[in-house]
């Protein structure tokens, strides 16, 4: 069975997994945002911790400052990443109280 197009320009998987919230080879639709990331934690199963740095403006001191969230993101186990990678991260249907996200990409290092 291959990986079936999940209507994002990305790479598919080479390995094949069973798992039903997977994007390429379950039932889980993505939508909405897609962003990227660094993988901060992976300590639980088939959830890892993505960590996103971005700049705010402070309009009162004309000056930006850095920010940064987590946000947590099921991975499929056909997508092998470790602690450090950098992450592409989609949106869909709520999958646990917290989790609203799934990695859809690991992207290259250059």
């Amino acid at each position: 069975m291959s990986a079936k197009n999940i209507g994002i320009p990305v790479k598919p998987p080479e390995n094949e997994c069973d798992d039903p919230k997977c994007p390429f080879h379950g039932h889980l639709k993505v939508r909405g945002t897609v962003l990227t990331g660094v993988v901060y934690k992976r300590r639980m199963a088939r959830t890892i911790i993505v960590r996103r740095e971005y700049l705010h403006y402070v309009r009162k001191y004309k000056r930006y400052e850095r920010r940064r969230s987590n946000i947590p993101a099921h991975l499929p186990p056909c997508i092998d990443v470790k602690e450090g990678d950098k992450v592409r991260i989609a949106e869909c249907r709520p999958l646990s109280k917290t989790v609203h996200f799934v990695v859809i990409e690991k992207l290259e290092e250059k």
